[in-house]
């Protein structure tokens, strides 16, 4: 497991380490303050920080890492005003610990906030195929309308022929409909 620690404080972040010990194999590295290339560069496991309050940069700088290369990210913070819990978990943060860095509760912590983390993951990631999959599907409906229109098809007869071009060129059904509409925006003079 690699883990990057940031925090200012190096005996705060030597507490987040002796709760990681017993872990096989593991690498600990230590910063301190929050860097998305530096983050990018080791490519930890998990990011933990640890302050004494969060700062606004450092949200900001999260929320920016998490866009374009999200990891779990533990915060353990001394204290926290009103909305920063908030604010933390939309900058991507998985776990948000106020007043509550212990070593014996560091690694059950990581492990519920790595697993929290898959889970997200792959709730965005289902989410963006049902997106491309209900686009695909609005664009398949529009190609059988155009044929069922231009050729004088049944809405089976045009389901029919796009499925057979795309078994013939092997491609998605998706794909071959958004490509008839397109040569039919062209042969209608409209190049987009």
């Amino acid at each position: 497991m690699r883990v990057l620690v940031i925090d200012p404080d190096p005996a705060r972040a030597a507490l987040v380490a002796e709760g990681l010990e017993g872990i096989s194999p593991l690498e600990v590295r230590q910063a301190a303050t929050f860097d998305a290339r530096e983050v990018a560069a080791f490519a930890p496991d998990v990011v933990v920080i640890a302050s004494d309050s969060p700062d606004r940069d450092t949200l900001e700088s999260l929320r920016e890492a998490s866009q374009n290369n999200p990891r779990p990210v533990v915060m353990f913070v001394d204290r926290s005003e009103p909305g920063l819990a908030e604010q933390a978990v939309r900058a991507g943060v998985a776990a948000y610990i106020v007043d509550g860095l212990a070593p014996a509760r560091v690694r059950p912590i990581l492990d519920v906030a790595m697993s929290r983390f898959a889970l997200t993951q792959q709730l965005h990631d289902d989410l963006a195929k049902a997106k491309a999959d209900l686009e695909s599907r609005k664009t398949v409906e529009r190609a059988k309308g155009l044929l069922m229109r231009e050729r004088g098809l049944d809405e089976d007869g045009a389901y029919r022929l796009l499925r057979k071009l795309a078994m013939d060129k092997g491609r998605p059904i998706g794909s071959v409909a958004a490509d008839l509409l397109a040569f039919a925006n062209i042969l209608k003079g409209d190049p987009s």
